[in-house]
């Protein structure tokens, strides 16, 4: 017998995280505002979902807010996805930070302190990647983006030892790495006292 799945049913599921390297989106819209996102950790940092009438997809955002730079680095993770090679993005809009700005992805983590990180800094109109081996971090590439205020779309590609990475659907930055083989969880990030806003956190199966 065919079973009917109801239709909110079905788009719960779209709307839902995946483990197993298999598609997941989040867009915080029916999280509850000023509480971490349901599925996420706070690993450091100060991680919240907030209403922005300006978000992509409105009316929530998660946010790092945490502005007093006491953490090296802020991280927030998917606790339940698992992704070796994988497509992923986010919307992301830098919104306060004196001694840093800006913030990026986070994928093939392993827990709060090793991980592949690239993200984009409107002070120093940079876009970088690194990975983060117990706690510190290495830079394996960056290049020049310099963008106006607001919202700007990151994009990641890794593939095997082969990470691309996307700002705004221009390739930036092209480099290999072979640090961490399998699979991890993927999640968000930002540096020191960078306040910034996150929506349309999206991870997939490259092409």
């Amino acid at each position: 017998m065919t079973r009917l799945i109801p239709v909110a049913c079905a788009l719960a599921l779209v709307a839902s995280a995946y483990a197993g390297e298999r598609p997941a989106a989040w867009n915080f819209d029916s999280d509850e505002a000023g509480k971490l996102a349901k599925g996420f950790s706070n690993e450091s940092g100060a991680w919240k979902v907030t209403k922005d009438d300006a978000a992509p997809s409105k009316p929530n955002v998660f946010a790092q807010t945490a502005s007093d730079g006491k953490a090296p680095f802020n991280v927030t993770l998917a606790t339940e996805s698992s992704f070796k090679d994988v497509d992923l993005s986010v919307k992301t809009k830098a919104i306060a930070g004196a001694e840093d700005q800006g913030g990026g992805l986070v994928w093939r983590a392993k827990d709060g302190g090793n991980y592949y990180v690239a993200r984009f800094n409107p002070l120093e109109d940079n876009y970088r990647s690194y990975k983060v081996v117990d706690g510190s971090r290495r830079q394996l590439g960056s290049a020049d983006f310099k963008a106006a205020p607001g919202w700007h779309t990151l994009r990641v590609v890794m593939k095997d030892d082969h990470i691309v990475c996307y700002g705004d659907g221009e390739k930036h930055l092209d480099v290999k790495d072979s640090t961490f083989k399998e699979a991890g969880k993927v999640g968000l990030w930002s540096k020191s006292d960078a306040q910034t806003y996150f929506d349309d956190l999206a991870a997939g199966e490259p092409k």
